[in-house]
């Protein structure tokens, strides 16, 4: 027994197919069990690559050429960053992410460099080491926010904004430790005035790449109107992006961002969001993976005090810090304390930086282990620091804790078709204050409506990823307003059970569609030319002399008996159904209104 276990083990290690499916059975296993618990997915996957890893089961080996894989990973996350700041949104949150979000990366950066400056590193690997303390965990607080429903008020749209700007400090973060590599392989390559010049012709071509040669190769595949085809021209724009990056001595995390920034304010944002999604989640959760199987465990069981005492430490600090920022701006000291606890915990990017540091050789690999379980540690106190925050805000507030604010991202209402008949329901829409989304696959159409002044993504709207992308979780409203007979009841049902907050209003093409619809979980289906048929039909016998009141009984009487006539469509399926009925009533109505 104990050669065939040995076997087994040889021939998972030769075999990659088998360390896949190792690794996606162990991943899944513990997320879905760390998920059940609130403690979120990337303490799932530390955990289970440290389990199945090196030190533990010797199920995996090899993470060091696996995490040089899911590197990817944080390349693409980069570049969805890039692709969330659109000139507007910028706008709108500048005081809040280069204000506040600036304020907190910085002291709290400083204050946690002290730390482990005192705890006896040398200032280099302090500041390698500390820096990225300073940034909290967006995979665990921003899901949070979401599903407590506090993303559109003040208090969520604020932490919104610091971990955003967090986001942004991230490619800085990567070029200072860099800047300080003791890595003779490092020591090779241009001085750092060349990289900043480097860097400047670098970003002005990838702008300028950007706008002369990425859009027109979108607006193309979308007239071809080939789905894989945006999924190829995604990836390949982050891979040559990062490429040309790492090949001037760059950060290629830089080179991902500034692609996603210089597409952020097209048409076709929301389309590559749901195409690189997928690769971005597969890739981060192989990256945390690794992580977990890197992490030094003997080292960690033979410091727990130090692990345990500068996790404390991490979250004491930045609350404190958080909460001086937020009472500084005028908030109420609940919710100021609220929001220190919130993003106290260190982050997922840690992993990165703390791996930066290491290869530049300005910490060892013992250290590197031992904050990695640092910021383990204090990821997983976020759960219990958000059932605190939900009680400190429990607690009686004044107005501006309880009042809304816009939503970070996206609209009150999300149209899908713009067409005639899309045109209209979000003109009218506008025209009431209320905020919209427009989503159409017509490169043609969307560029007219550019040239109006109206925002038009590409994509197409019958994909949940792409609405959840466009902000349908957030939306109280979806218009399907798009021609033809393309949806079914099984689509709409899976529209409503993922944004079950949102009504949903369709456009039918005819009375079978209308059938075909019949029991989807769906307000309203309005027959696209019912209405203007029957005001054709008003104005014709108003022509005529017909007398208003008889034009009301008469439209009355058709309304009456459409009515009856589809309920027993919808109830028989047979569009035949009633027919002769409603014929037979016609015909007395009309007697009657001669007679």
């Amino acid at each position: 027994m104990p050669d065939l276990v040995a076997q087994t083990l040889r021939h998972l290690h030769d075999s990659p197919l088998a360390e896949g499916a190792v690794l996606l059975g162990a991943g899944l296993l513990f997320v879905l069990f760390f998920r059940r618990f609130g403690l979120g997915a990337t303490l799932g996957y530390l955990v289970a690559g440290a389990v199945v890893g090196p030190q533990v089961l010797h199920l995996v080996g090899g993470a060091e050429s696996k995490i040089g894989v899911a590197e990817l990973g944080i390349t693409l996350l980069l570049f969805i960053v890039g692709l969330e700041l659109n000139p507007t949104r910028l706008w709108r949150l500048k005081a809040e992410i280069f204000g506040v979000g600036l304020a907190q990366v910085v002291l709290c950066g400083v204050a946690l460099a002290a730390i482990v400056w005192t705890a006896g590193f040398t200032g280099p690997a302090a500041l390698a080491l500390g820096l990225p303390l300073a940034l909290s965990s967006t995979a665990q607080v921003l899901p949070m926010l979401q599903s407590a429903g506090r993303l559109r008020t003040p208090f969520g749209e604020r932490a919104f904004s610091i971990l955003l700007l967090q986001d942004l400090s991230i490619v800085p973060l990567i070029t200072i430790v860099a800047a300080m590599s003791r890595n003779p392989a490092d020591a090779t390559g241009p001085p750092g005035w060349l990289l900043g010049v480097y860097t400047v012709v670098a970003i002005i071509g990838l702008i300028l790449a950007g706008r002369f040669l990425l859009r027109p190769l979108f607006r193309l595949i979308g007239n071809l109107g080939e789905q894989e085809m945006f999924v190829f021209a995604a990836l390949f724009t982050v891979a040559a992006s990062a490429a040309v990056m790492e090949a001037l001595g760059l950060s290629a995390a830089l080179g991902a961002f500034i692609a996603g920034v210089m597409l952020a304010d097209t048409p076709y944002r929301h389309e590559l969001e749901a195409d690189v999604e997928p690769f971005r989640s597969i890739l981060l959760g192989l990256f945390f993976l690794s992580v977990g199987m890197l992490l030094d465990l003997h080292a960690i069981a033979e410091r727990p005090l130090f692990v345990l005492a500068m996790a404390a430490a991490l979250i004491a600090a930045k609350a404190g810090i958080v909460t001086l920022i937020g009472m500084a701006l005028k908030m109420p000291w609940r919710a100021a304390l609220a929001l220190g606890l919130l993003l106290s915990q260190g982050g997922e990017f840690g992993f990165v930086l703390f791996a930066q540091a290491q290869k530049g050789l300005l910490v060892q690999p013992e250290a590197a282990s031992l904050f990695g379980a640092i910021v383990t540690v204090s990821m997983a106190t976020t759960p219990f620091l958000m059932s605190i925050t939900r009680r400190i805000r429990q607690q009686p507030a004044g107005p501006a804790e309880t009042r809304e604010a816009p939503r970070p991202d996206g609209a009150n209402a999300l149209i899908v078709g713009y067409g005639r008949f899309g045109q209209t329901v979000a003109q009218m829409l506008i025209a009431q204050g209320i905020p919209v989304s427009l989503i159409d696959t017509d490169i043609e159409m969307i560029d007219v409506a550019g040239e109006f002044g109206a925002k038009v993504y590409y994509g197409d709207g019958t994909r949940l990823d792409l609405l959840r992308q466009a902000g349908a979780g957030e939306a109280e409203l979806i218009c399907f307003c798009i021609d033809g007979d393309q949806l079914t009841p099984e689509l709409l049902e899976g529209v409503h059970e993922s944004f079950a907050k949102a009504t949903v209003f369709v456009r039918a093409y005819d009375r079978r569609a209308v059938i075909k619809l019949a029991g989807a979980p769906i307000e309203y289906a309005v027959r696209e030319v019912l209405e203007s048929a029957v005001v054709m039909a008003r104005r014709a016998m108003d022509s005529l002399g017909v007398d208003g009141p008889d034009i009301d009984r008469a439209e009355a009487t058709f309304r009456r008996n459409d009515r009856e006539r589809l309920r027993a469509q919808v109830e028989t399926g047979d569009i035949r159904a009633a027919r002769e009925v409603m014929i037979t009533q016609e015909a007395r109505d009309a007697a009657e209104a001669a007679s």
